[in-house]
């Protein structure tokens, strides 16, 4: 009843009129920037970060729940219209959702996944809203030896989980632990790695860090690449689904909700692997197996139902825990961060309004992205003529009068620019971009809880492993980091074995 009566609260928060136009302009916003080709929701999150800058703490997260919702939805417009995935989640949805709108059923592949985006987000939310005090109560007995084991099953799993490679996902985390480094060390009072640079001893700055490695990356990238023209799908006949679509769909979005909410609220979940878990049932249990690969509408509705759902999820760590699992949960961590705000248990505790409002926010967000989107369908594929080169070129300027807004300095533009470099250098050469802004952001906090620690036991670091909470959290970031390697090395002697099988 507690939830209830919070949630209530919440709801009385969310539905202030200046909150409610900051949703709407959130849903807006992010579905616009979301539609657009090659654009996820984390660079979608990523490029509206500065937008939110000078709004008060609850108004601007309430406008961040908009832009993450309308950023999911207008990454599954570009996959089914232009077979343009703009994450990895979004994969599963262009499989069947393109061939449907090549087949001229572009209307009924959008309407169900928008009305399966709207479920799917409105049950996980409520899951939401039930599961994160509990893990709240679980956190608030962590200790500083616990909170060390936390964070170091965050880097493990966010390495691990990121890329092809653990290797790679690894050096780009310590990439972002080293730039986590710059500054004044809270414990000394010394400057570190700050060379002489006043500007640095505050450290670096993660939305500046985020907006280049997402946005400016990326469109050095797309500059660099010779790009190909993507063709628009007409859409033939009405956008509403038939009385049949709907049949084969409620299941479907009922299933992927119950997939893809525990994926994304594990601290190891993503989305993508939700997704394809639909993907895979939906077929298994399809009336219509022979479909699946020439547009099969279940295949989109329990895909897009999973990947919200997971996105409600991951929720969960980061709220509760302050664990970004996915690339935008990072950069939500970093919304919190610009207003001093810290993701936890204690945030609960401290800020209880903002925590339910934010929470009852996104039921809001869930409805207005479908109210809005069922009309606007034609207006987003509009949108999608906009040629590559203007495209990128809006992004870069974008971008620059961000972070110029959020922090007027020759210096921080000269930070975007050397970020967004170095964003280009790592998807050059196949380097995940999250576990840096990771790095950046959990790494002091990581320092912090390990000196804590060890200045609790007076130099004694047999106290990271006295407890059966950090024993358990430290086996779990080793699985995270071996298993992938196992599998992946099993995976690769199969390949051999089959070779030298025909071979002989």
């Amino acid at each position: 009843m507690d939830t209830f009566g919070l949630l209530a609260q919440g709801l009385l928060t969310a539905l202030e009129p200046m909150n409610m136009l900051y949703a709407l302009i959130g849903v807006t916003l992010g579905t616009a920037v979301g539609v657009l080709p090659g654009i996820g929701p984390a660079l979608t999150v990523a490029l509206l970060l500065p937008v939110t800058y000078k709004l008060d703490p609850a108004g601007s997260l309430i406008m961040f729940a908009g832009i993450y919702y309308g950023g999911m939805y207008g990454g599954s417009t570009t996959s089914i219209l232009l077979n343009t995935p703009g994450e990895s989640a979004s994969i599963v949805t262009a499989l069947e959702g393109n061939k449907m709108a090549r087949a001229g059923r572009g209307g009924p592949a959008l309407a169900t996944a928008a009305i399966g985006s709207f479920v799917a987000g409105l049950l996980a939310t409520i899951g939401l809203a039930f599961i994160a005090p509990t893990v709240v109560k679980m956190a608030l007995s962590f200790g500083p030896a616990e909170y060390f084991a936390l964070m170091i099953l965050a880097f493990m799993t966010v390495s691990a989980a990121f890329g092809d490679s653990t290797l790679r996902g690894l050096t780009a985390l310590f990439i972002g632990l080293g730039l986590g480094l710059i500054g004044i060390d809270l414990q000394t009072g010394q400057a570190r790695l700050a060379f002489g640079i006043p500007d640095l001893l505050d450290g670096i700055e993660v939305t500046t860090l985020a907006v280049a490695l997402f946005a400016v990356g990326e469109a050095l990238s797309v500059a660099a690449s010779k790009g190909g023209d993507s063709t628009i799908q007409a859409i033939k006949g009405s956008v509403w689904m038939t009385r049949e679509d709907w049949s084969r769909s409620w299941k479907p979005w009922l299933r992927g909700t119950a997939i893809g909410f525990p994926i994304g609220a594990m601290p190891a979940g993503g989305a993508e692997i939700g997704t394809f878990l639909s993907y895979s049932v939906e077929k298994s249990l399809a009336k219509k197996p022979e479909e699946f690969g020439h547009g099969a509408i279940e295949g989109v509705a329990g895909p897009e139902a999973a990947n919200n759902a997971s996105a409600a999820g991951t929720l969960v760590p980061l709220l509760t825990l302050g664990l970004p699992t996915t690339a935008t949960a990072a950069i939500m961590l970093a919304g919190f961060q610009q207003f001093g705000l810290q993701p936890g248990p204690l945030l609960f505790a401290t800020n209880p309004q903002l925590v339910w409002g934010l929470i009852a926010s996104l039921l809001v967000a869930n409805l207005m992205l479908l109210v809005l989107n069922l009309p606007l369908i034609g207006v987003w594929v509009r949108l999608l003529t906009i040629p590559l080169p203007w495209l990128y070129s809006g992004i870069l300027l974008f971008a620059t009068l961000g972070t110029i807004g959020a922090n007027p300095s020759t210096f921080e533009l000269g930070m975007l620019l050397a970020f967004g470099l170095l964003g280009y250098g790592l998807r050059r050469f196949g380097y995940p971009i999250a576990p840096v802004v990771v790095g950046l952001i959990l790494g002091p906090m990581a320092e912090q809880q390990l000196r804590r620690a060890l200045a609790i036991s007076q130099g004694d670091p047999t106290i990271l492993v006295h407890s059966p909470i950090a024993i358990v959290l430290l086996l779990l970031a080793a699985t995270a980091v071996l298993l992938p390697l196992y599998l992946r090395a099993r995976g690769r002697g199969k390949v051999l074995a089959q070779l030298g099988a025909n071979e002989d």
